[in-house]
């Protein structure tokens, strides 16, 4: 049995709040929906339970509010055995996240930060918490600040960083400086390069980062590092239902995969997937599959 990894996430915790339609509405339609659903999510906490759902130790630093959203949040975090230790509650709302999914399993998403946007500065507990950690899961619906403070205290402790640039923003220097490996989705990637080819748009993230992988959908991932020929992996083909927290779903699990030892290629391909699954169900952590369903997917 192989010892569980040690993954630290910094992020968001959101309730999503989804509209499930035919066809999502354009600017000024509205449209009649089939059903209607509020499931814990936000990109912190959708990290924290792949990875802790993929077999590692996992501990959530963020904040949710002090309504009912933050307490049913934290329940279901620790349901899913990530621990929510250093998750603070604050006075006012939680996070949300309006979600529109259409029958093709696509979405789109209003996020309010709520408690999320309190998350202005580490404590001491937090950085002694990321010292003992093999990964730092870090995503952009915290303050960018916090962020930037979360990588520089890993990167001072030899910790590996882990770096979702979404939602898709310009990435001040200091932050790509402590990022070890960025895993933006193809937009992302195009956002930061200005390039739309993904193999281009590599090359040029490699200037600033020394490890890349760029998600394609349903048509896999793209590998890249510094001295190495890119490695493109594809995505199992199945029939999308919700692609909510795919990307989520993703990096969590590749955090585990590298800080249990797996190969790259093996890496990928695991964290491919557990995405392929996530998407088969509707919802964002509780489409997430656990370790088992996993190996069996590969097997």
């Amino acid at each position: 049995m192989t010892t569980p990894s040690s993954i630290v996430v910094l992020g968001s915790t959101n309730m999503d709040l989804v509209a499930y339609v035919a066809k999502a509405p354009a600017r000024g339609e509205t449209v009649t929906g089939r059903e209607f659903r509020t499931v814990p999510g936000g990109k912190g906490a959708n990290q924290a339970v792949a990875a802790a759902r993929a077999g590692a130790e996992v501990w959530l630093i963020g904040a949710v509010g002090a309504d009912d959203f933050g307490v049913r949040m934290r329940a279901a975090l620790e349901h899913s055995g990530v621990d929510t230790d250093l998750l603070r509650t604050v006075e006012g709302p939680s996070g949300t996240a309006h979600i529109v999914v259409d029958d093709e399993g696509g979405n789109a998403i209003v996020v309010v930060p709520g408690a999320n946007g309190t998350v202005t500065s580490l404590s001491h507990g937090d950085e002694a918490l990321i010292g003992t950690a093999d990964a730092l899961l870090l995503q952009l619906e915290l303050p960018l600040p916090v962020v930037v403070d979360g990588a520089r205290a890993a990167r001072a402790r030899g910790v590996r960083t882990v770096l979702t640039p979404s939602p898709a923003q310009a990435l001040p220097p200091e932050l790509l400086d402590a990022t070890d490996l960025l895993v933006p989705n193809e937009h992302e990637a195009a956002a930061l390069t200005g390039l739309t080819d993904p193999r281009a748009a590599a090359r040029a993230l490699l200037d600033q980062v020394p490890e890349v992988v760029i998600t394609l959908g349903a048509a896999g991932c793209l590998y890249a590092a510094r001295g190495a020929e890119p490695l493109a992996v594809p995505a199992p083909r199945v029939r999308a239902v919700d692609t909510t927290a795919a990307g989520d779903t993703f990096a969590g699990v590749l955090a585990v995969a590298l800080t249990e030892g797996r190969p790259v290629p093996d890496a990928l391909a695991w964290a491919s997937a557990a995405a392929s699954l996530s998407v088969q169900h509707e919802g964002a952590s509780t489409s997430m599959p656990y370790r088992a369903a996993i190996e069996a997917a590969l097997a």
